[in-house]
C-alpha cells in the first residue's frame, strides 16, 4: 500500500486526482494548503507528493523546501501552463517531476508510477538522516555541530542551514533564488543573491584551508553554488 498525499486548494482538482489514480494500492491523504501540507508529511509516512504551486498560506514552492529538509520522498509539482517559472524553482528547490494543469489522466498515472517506482525500488524509501559527511567536514543536525577534520566549526544560523542544504545533496547545484528560498523560507528578493554570496563567502572563511581556492564549496558559473564530493572525498 503507497500512500500519495494531494495537496491542492481546489477540492475539484483532488477529486479529480484521486479518480485518475484509482487504484487498490494507494490509500489517498488530502490538503488544501502547504501548511496543512506540511502536518500531513510529518504525521503520516507519506510515499509520494501531488504539490500545487498556488496555495494560500503557504505556496508549493515555500512548502517543498520544506519537506526536503526532513524527507526525500517524491514531490511531483500541479503547476498551470503560465507557471514555467516556478516550474523551474521547484525542480531547483527538490521536486522530482511535474504536470500541468489540464491533467491528462493517463499522464498522471504514469509519472506517479515511475516516482514510486524508483522511490520504492532504489532503496530511497523511508531514508531519514541526521549527520552528513564530506570530506573532513561533518554535519550532525541532531546536535547541530559541525566539525571540520575534527574542530568543531562556529556558524551562524542562516551559514548552518545553507551547509546542510548543500551536504545533504551533494553534487547537486542550487542557484542563488533556490538557496534563498530554502534557508529563509521566502521569496527570493532583489538582494537575496547578494545575501547568498556574502553567506557563502564567510561559510568558505570558515571550512575551507584556502577560501580562494575552495577544495568543497564550489561555484558553477552562471547556475549557483555546490558541495562537491571531489576524487578520494
Amino acid at each position: 500500500m503507497y500512500n500519495i498525499l494531494i495537496c491542492d486548494d481546489e477540492q475539484d482538482i483532488i477529486n479529480a486526482l484521486k479518480i485518475y489514480l484509482s487504484n487498490s494500492d494507494y490509500k489517498f491523504f488530502e490538503a488544501n494548503t502547504g501548511l496543512e501540507a506540511l502536518e500531513v508529511v510529518d504525521r503520516e509516512d507519506i510515499h509520494l507528493v501531488l504539490l500545487d504551486i498556488m496555495m494560500p498560506e503557504l505556496d508549493g514552492i515555500s512548502a517543498l523546501s520544506r519537506i526536503r529538509q526532513v524527507s526525500n520522498v517524491p514531490v511531483i509539482l500541479l503547476t498551470a501552463k503560465s507557471e514555467d517559472a516556478d516550474k523551474i524553482l521547484g525542480l531547483d528547490v527538490g521536486a522530482d517531476d511535474y504536470v500541468t494543469k489540464p491533467f491528462s489522466p493517463v499522464e498522471v498515472a504514469a509519472r506517479v508510477r515511475s516516482q514510486l517506482r524508483r522511490y520504492m525500488c532504489l532503496g530511497s524509501g523511508d531514508i531519514r538522516s541526521d549527520r552528513f559527511v564530506i570530506g573532513g567536514i561533518e554535519l550532525d543536525d541532531r546536535t547541530k555541530v559541525v566539525t571540520l577534520d575534527g574542530d568543531a566549526v562556529s556558524l551562524t544560523p542562516k551559514e548552518y542551514e545553507i551547509l546542510k542544504l548543500l551536504m545533504s545533496n551533494p553534487d547537486k547545484v542550487f542557484s542563488p533564488k533556490a538557496i534563498y528560498t530554502n534557508v529563509w523560507q521566502e521569496s527570493a528578493v532583489g538582494t537575496s543573491e547578494n545575501t547568498v554570496a556574502v553567506h557563502i563567502r564567510h561559510l568558505r572563511e570558515k571550512i575551507e584551508i584556502n577560501p580562494a581556492q575552495p577544495r568543497y564549496l564550489k561555484v558553477v558559473f552562471g547556475q549557483g553554488y555546490k558541495m562537491e564530493r571531489g576524487k578520494g572525498i
